[in-house]
């Protein structure tokens, strides 16, 4: 424990100086000597368990970013100057400097490189295979999550057909600082996800000891997500499936032990539906007093669906605030979990026009969302009408999840021309449909450190 410890203090400090950016000034003095590295299964164990850092930390600038919600011009007033450019989606200065979501998703993604380099200098012993490969499984997923995270932020949607010269993110993957952090394209950077996570899928647990550890539902819901985004829908299924088949548990919202109605966030944490807990360390911008849900979204919901009162908060004036979070606290989820993943599935089988099936998995999840006897099932009649309605649930279902980002920017590519309006001080301001600023700048102290591209704006 004292070297895993040492470890990470000595780490933490080189990445707060350096913040990943491969900078030559920062790397003149040797490291200090006598630092241990870790070099056994439960010191390795012990990094990836570090909850703090790879389970509650993620950035949040998507969702900041996306429609799910508004603000008042009062509370936009109230916030910091860079919350407040990021939410009209103003073209540079989002992050403060030092930039510290950057450097902290970074941060983090140091913590798979260094099992990744350790575990193989380890040989798994016949006793110990088993957890050599679940330890190195749960590095590859933290590192293709991690990655993903950042992609949906800082690049532009997914095209196949522009996706070897569009900009992607730099793709650390080595612990040694005098690496220089250069652009990769978002090919590369699709490629590395789905590999690392095809690599854990092989090497995890079905049943992980705890849902704030990966394991082979969580590596294949994941891998469902990526592709969907990337609109590769045939191997989405393909995930989607096979996580489905690993975990199927739903809650059903009448009556689950682990939803408490009447408390302030109902929704238990680690609930049955849950497969990978993970969070967004909320900006007081999202949190719920504040960020007002979108009218024409609360109104969707009808009477006798429990997810509108198991989901929203009256602000005793007309608005609503979101409290439906799986955190069971203020924190914005962005795990994986098996509603998502009855969603996609069902969105898939749309696609592929079959109707009777989409509609048998969508009924299955919303039968649980609704008021006991109250549920009329879908019967679908078109592929259009099955998606229509598939993607209006997949909204009302997964909002606040950090999830309709990359839907916006996904279904765009799809040709649905979404434009996202703020109105402040009675000025509006728009983001139109493929704008380049749906690839959010990175922030100007990372840029000036590396020399790597701006996204263009």
């Amino acid at each position: 424990m004292h070297k895993i410890k040492t470890y990470i203090i000595y780490t933490a400090w080189c990445i707060l100086l350096t913040v990943f950016a491969g900078c030559k000034k920062y790397l003149e003095q040797k490291p200090v000597s006598g630092v241990d590295t870790p070099d056994t299964l439960p010191e390795l164990q012990g990094l990836l368990d570090r909850y703090s850092r790879l389970n509650i930390n993620d950035p949040g600038s998507d969702e900041i970013s996306s429609d799910d919600y508004y603000l008042t011009t009062s509370d936009w007033q109230s916030q910091n100057e860079q919350h407040r450019r990021m939410y009209i989606w103003e073209k540079d200065n989002l992050f403060p400097i030092p930039s510290l979501e950057w450097s902290s998703a970074y941060s983090s993604l140091y913590y798979a490189n260094t099992v990744l380099e350790a575990i193989d200098k380890i040989e798994p012993l016949p006793a110990t295979k088993a957890d050599w490969n679940n330890i190195k499984g749960q590095a590859y997923f933290l590192r293709a999550r991690l990655f993903f995270r950042i992609a949906n932020i800082w690049s532009l949607a997914y095209d196949k057909s522009t996706a070897s010269s569009d900009l992607g993110i730099p793709l650390r993957l080595t612990t040694d600082f005098n690496a220089p952090s250069q652009r990769n394209s978002a090919q590369e950077t699709h490629t590395l996800i789905i590999d690392d996570l095809k690599n854990a899928l092989g090497l995890l647990d079905i049943v992980p000891k705890a849902v704030t550890r990966p394991s082979k539902p969580a590596a294949a819901g994941l891998l469902a997500r990526v592709y969907l985004s990337m609109r590769e829908y045939d191997s989405c299924y393909k995930y989607a499936d096979i996580a489905i088949t690993y975990k199927n548990t739903l809650l059903n919202y009448n009556n689950s032990p682990e939803i408490k109605p009447t408390a302030s966030f109902p929704f238990q944490p680690f609930n049955a539906e849950v497969i990978f807990y993970s969070l967004v360390n909320t900006p007081s911008i999202l949190l719920n007093a504040r960020a007002k849900v979108d009218s024409n979204l609360y109104r969707s919901f009808d009477s006798n669906d429990l997810r509108k009162t198991l989901f929203f908060r009256s602000n005793n004036n007309g608005t609503y605030g979101f409290k439906g979070g799986y955190d069971g606290n203020i924190g914005l989820f962005t795990g994986i979990c098996t509603d998502e993943l009855y969603l996609m599935r069902a969105e898939l089988h749309a696609r592929a026009e079959r109707l009777n099936e989409a509609a048998i998995d969508l009924n299955k999840l919303l039968v649980t969302r609704w008021k006991q006897g109250t549920y009329q099932p879908y019967f679908f009649n078109s592929k259009q009408d099955a998606l229509n309605i598939i993607l209006t649930e997949r909204r009302k279902q997964l909002q606040m999840r950090c999830l309709r980002w990359l839907d916006i920017k996904r279904l765009n590519k799809e040709g649905y021309n979404i434009s996202l309006r703020r109105i402040i001080n009675a000025q509006e301001y728009v983001l139109d449909p493929n704008s380049l600023r749906f690839a959010l700048p990175i922030p100007e102290d990372i840029i000036k450190m590396t020399g790597m591209p701006q996204n263009p704006r």
